[in-house]
């Protein structure tokens, strides 16, 4: 007997109720590959999703080819309709041979098991779950298995599950569903690995209060697991939350007390509050935890000169300006030396900070500036010009022209 498809299973597979046409299931096809996508997979089922979304991708050629040989454009619902009692023919029929070869065998097996008893000791038994939640979209809770279908032929036989959640039927891969036995709570790592899930599919949708209130539950189940106060952390401050955002990663500093990463978020997140004080207690602490970090060094810096320590804001900045210069140290230097009266030490930091970047126009303005208050007027007008020709603003406009009034003459050669 010839294979006859189920086009009923196909439009269930893709959510689509008839009629439809090309566009609609094209459409289908868009929403469900950014479902079921590998990369938004949980860790361990990214084949899952790969085999579900191919067995999708058949499913929508099939039906985009039925709907193009359609009367119009339309595969209409009676023709869904039929092509569906055609199939459970064909099963039943296929069925009732299986039926007839299981007959066989068991008889077979009893002739087995009157001669031989204790041939096998494998037990016959099957568990029917109803109750099941998406490791992928732990979001939608838990929902009732209205049923479990299979595509494809073969070794590409593609199981899959029509889910009815509180917000819809979902078509769900079966190998992607966890069934819930509600004897037994849930344990604390399950929850987290759940949460985290549907935590990251709002990160990935830049939907921060989302994310930040399911990490909560997140760490309500662990609350010292590093990974979701980081997490938490990030979505607290993304999401403008910066209080919640400040005890988040107090709890993180507690988590993991001798990594840098948790002191620099910290560090931002003090600073943005208005907390200069804290935020450099803590880039202070990051700093000596990666003695290396040049970043952490300027951060230090900046915060120094927030507090008008510029002594220590020096020191802070020299050392960074050792490990690897770059032109927003360099310039934070040169304000530093400025605010400390060595005027010459501020056009040098100004000065390597045009050979780092050659093409920044502020550090060319800087560098006018402070060539301004020496006597090398010649030079900084050549700053201004160099700092005019990458954009800078009117700001070096007006001090050229001011330059160019004081500029000593100079006799034709």
């Amino acid at each position: 007997m010839s294979a006859v498809v189920d086009i009923e299973q196909l439009v269930l597979l893709l959510e689509l109720s008839p009629p439809f046409g090309k566009r609609d299931v094209q459409s289908a096809r868009r929403t469900m590959a950014k479902r079921w996508h590998p990369d938004l997979a949980p860790i361990g089922k990214e084949q899952e999703h790969e085999r579900h979304l191919k067995a999708i991708n058949e499913a929508a050629d099939h039906l985009e080819a039925l709907a193009e040989q359609s009367r119009g454009g339309q595969v209409s619902a009676n023709a869904v309709k039929v092509a569906g009692q055609a199939a459970r023919r064909a099963r039943a029929e296929e069925g009732r041979r299986n039926y007839e070869a299981q007959q066989r065998a068991a008889a077979e097996d009893g002739e087995r098991q009157k001669h031989d008893p204790f041939g096998s000791r494998m037990p016959d038994h099957s568990v029917v779950h109803r109750y099941a939640r998406c490791l992928s979209y732990p979001e939608w809770g838990v929902g009732t298995v209205d049923g479990i279908y299979f595509t494809g032929e073969g070794e590409h036989v593609q199981q899959w599950a029509r889910v009815r959640f509180q917000e819809g039927v979902r078509t769900v891969p079966a190998g992607s569903l966890q069934f819930v036995d509600f004897s037994r709570p849930d344990e604390a790592a399950d929850r987290v690995e759940r949460f985290m899930t549907a935590a990251r599919h709002a990160l990935a949708e830049n939907d921060f209060a989302t994310a930040a209130q399911r990490l909560t539950y997140a760490r309500d189940a662990q609350p010292r697991n590093p990974v979701v106060l980081r997490l938490i952390t990030f979505a607290f401050w993304q999401s403008g939350q910066l209080e919640a955002a400040g005890r988040a990663v107090r709890d993180w500093i507690r988590a993991e007390p001798s990594r840098p990463a948790a002191q620099r978020h910290a560090s931002r997140i003090y600073e943005q509050m208005g907390a200069i004080d804290l935020a450099l207690t803590a880039a202070e602490r990051a700093a000596e935890l990666a003695p290396g970090d040049a970043g952490g060094w300027e951060r230090v810096g900046r915060l120094r000169l927030a507090r008008f320590d510029r002594e220590g804001a020096i020191a802070a900045l020299e050392r960074a300006r050792s490990l690897g210069a770059t032109v927003e140290g360099l310039l934070d230097l040169a304000l530093a030396h400025q605010l400390a009266g060595d005027v010459g030490a501020a056009v040098a930091a100004c000065e390597q900070a045009t050979v780092v970047e050659p093409g920044s126009a502020e550090a060319w303005s800087r560098l006018a500036h402070a060539l301004a208050r020496t006597d090398l007027v010649s030079d900084a007008l050549g700053a201004c010009d160099q700092a005019l020709a990458r954009g800078a603003g009117d700001e070096v406009a007006a001090l050229r022209e001011r330059l160019q009034a004081i500029a000593p003459r100079e006799l034709p050669a």
